[in-house]
């Protein structure tokens, strides 16, 4: 690819100032309908590439790039998001280009207490010499994930104008709502019809994501007893003292966010509502392990149990939801998945990087839902901030893997 121009870069920079910010209290499918604005102009992006590719009305966009090989090679799906975190403002997003960025500190000009720096960013000291694309300070960037998008775009016009590369049929999938766990939700397997996939929402250089946390959540409601305050001597049992009691226990030191990494699992409260009568505790539970869920859960139960025992007259009830699972499970049983990333690294020059997601992706449901997954890099960084950051040639690398790939898999064939 030395004689190719990339797109990546313009491409980021146009899709980053539409607006697709996802909304958790939506009950909507997609959960904000300006998440279709990005969706109809990708679908028209791809028809003018002389793609056959659709968008629906949750805002998903299938397309396929039919095979030029007489092998009979799996179907290939690569997969990314529209949809940006609503942690930060997506809102007039305004993308700057730092060409060649010599590793001083770069001070956002819309908010100057914005600043990103390679003593604050580990791997941004990595990235010294590359075009680094940020936003203003005013908003996030948005290449979390459409930086995986402008990758896929990319890659598309390659594919379709070099057609000496010989490929199976691929399928690209633009899913909504990532970001508030309702990816998938809408999808139509039957239409997308692919047998293995590859999300591209993953970070560094060379990291291939093979593993995620399994994923459930967790309500806990005490139930107190109200009476009027001024005559609630020995009558009143408040449950929002006992909820209050309830987190007080909750382990401090280990099993939560902030100390935990690598494969520990944790517990943690994300809300916390009520009133006298009634309060509700609501959880994200994580294990890079399954069945260690249940002991997390095993271990909420007996804290709440302790605490009716101290606020006597109250009572409590867990509802436990399943998220998602670790795609591990699956890409286990498929393990050329897995293998022919490796191999397209290595084609592509770089020095793979195998890691697990302290998190998920829609290739986590994905790969249960009949579609096994991994997720390969894109470059994005300090992703749901103001700081968020993304190196262009990191973007490039990116398509050169996803070039190799098809290749792969059709020489495996």
């Amino acid at each position: 690819m030395k004689n190719y121009i990339y797109t990546v870069a313009e491409r980021l920079m146009k899709y980053v100032q539409i607006d697709t910010t996802a909304n958790p209290n939506s009950t909507s499918n997609p959960s904000s309908e300006k998440q279709k604005d990005l969706s109809k102009l990708l679908c028209n992006e791809l028809i003018n590439l002389g793609i056959n590719a659709e968008t629906d009305e949750f805002g998903y966009v299938y397309a396929t790039i039919p095979s030029n090989t007489k092998k009979n090679v799996p179907v290939i799906c690569f997969c990314s998001h529209v949809d940006t975190s609503p942690d930060c403002s997506g809102t007039n997003v305004k993308p700057i280009l730092h060409k060649n960025w010599d590793g001083t500190d770069i001070v956002m000009p819309d908010d100057h207490s914005v600043v990103l720096s390679k003593n604050n960013h580990t791997y941004l000291k990595e990235r010294i010499g590359d075009d680094i694309i940020t936003a203003s300070g005013l908003t996030l960037l948005g290449a979390d994930d459409k930086a995986g998008i402008a990758i896929i775009m990319d890659f598309a016009q390659f594919i379709i104008t070099n057609t000496e590369i010989k490929h199976g049929d691929i399928r690209i999938l633009f899913t909504p709502d990532e970001e508030i766990g309702q990816g998938v939700d809408k999808i139509d397997m039957k239409k997308l019809n692919a047998d293995f996939g590859y999300t591209l929402d993953g970070g560094e250089r060379g990291h291939l994501e093979g593993e995620t946390f399994s994923a459930d959540g967790c309500k806990i409601t005490f139930n107190g007893i109200s009476a009027h305050p001024g005559y609630a001597k020995n009558k009143m049992v408040s449950a929002i003292k006992a909820a209050a009691y309830f987190t007080s226990l909750l382990p401090s030191n280990s099993m939560c966010p902030e100390k935990t990494d690598g494969y520990e699992g944790f517990v943690h409260p994300v809300s916390f509502e009520g009133t006298v009568e009634k309060a509700t505790v609501s959880f994200i539970i994580r294990d890079f392990e399954t069945a260690k869920l249940k002991e997390h859960e095993a271990l909420l139960e007996n804290l709440a149990q302790q605490t009716i025992e101290k606020y006597e007259g109250a009572t409590f009830e867990i509802i436990v939801t399943e998220q998602y699972r670790n795609m591990k499970e699956i890409l286990d049983q498929y393990p050329q998945v897995m293998a022919n990333a490796e191999k397209a690294y290595e084609r592509a020059g770089l020095n793979l990087i195998k890691t697990n997601i302290r998190g998920g992706t829609d290739g986590s449901r994905l790969s249960f839902m009949g579609l096994p997954c991994p997720n390969i890099f894109t470059g994005e960084m300090a992703i749901h901030s103001k700081q968020e950051y993304v190196s262009v040639q990191d973007m490039q690398k990116a398509v050169d893997v996803l070039m190799e790939l098809v290749q792969v898999w059709e020489q495996q064939a």
